[in-house]
């Protein structure tokens, strides 16, 4: 998955300041979504509980992004989740999806307010319309950390999502959240699936609405 690089400082001199133009697999959900039939399964006391929501999620390019000769080219997005009729916040998540051109590596970062950050990652080509990324614990390279609780009570072991993006101008994931629930042998897997709208165009990044 990774490149070996024998200057490890030079940036690359190549570097396209367009995001929007560079996204590789991930150009197809750059905007502001919604979606109003989401199916999550989820864990509780008295067995599997399935829950519909409803999503808005927002997914803004930002400037390509370094690690010396390491190019990334990414959506900084924000998901907000409620159940139908309901006001309460249902999930909340934060991060990035990171495409690399140079090795076709992608990156999903996550972070929810209960505690909990991972990083998935996968492989794909520019012009892929379906591509799966991984994060497992215990990995330094595409890990999940949780806070002691959720470690000790609901222990994640692998996260995965499959991206779609569909031929109508919509986007779905699909995502498998396996979990190892304290007093339970079996392995639970916390499923949700989405399919998403788009409701606004994005806005370029920084550096590309400079050339404006």
């Amino acid at each position: 998955m990774s490149k070996s690089y024998q200057d490890i400082y030079t940036e690359p001199a190549d570097l396209d300041v367009d995001t929007l133009k560079n996204l590789g697999p991930l150009a197809g959900m750059a905007g502001i979504w919604r979606g109003e039939k989401g199916t999550d399964l989820h864990p509780d006391a008295d067995g599997p509980v399935e829950q519909q929501y409803i999503e808005r999620i927002e997914l803004q390019p930002t400037d390509p992004q370094t690690n010396g000769p390491q190019l990334f080219y990414g959506l900084r997005y924000h998901t907000h989740i409620t159940k139908p009729g309901e006001v309460e916040t249902f999930h909340d998540q934060v991060g990035y999806w990171l495409w690399e051109p140079d090795t076709g590596n992608i990156i999903h970062t996550l972070t929810i307010p209960r505690g909990m950050v991972a990083m998935a990652t996968g492989k794909a080509t520019a012009d892929a319309r379906t591509f799966e990324l991984v994060a497992t614990q215990g990995s330094n390279t595409n890990g999940i950390c949780s806070n002691a609780f959720l470690e000790e009570a609901f222990k994640t072991v692998e996260f995965r999502i499959k991206v779609t993006i569909n031929d109508d101008g919509t986007w779905s994931y699909d995502e498998d959240t396996v979990l190892k629930i304290r007093g339970k042998d079996e392995l639970f897997h916390h499923t949700d699936s989405h399919k998403l709208v788009k409701i606004a165009e994005p806005t370029p990044n920084p550096l590309a609405l400079a050339l404006v």
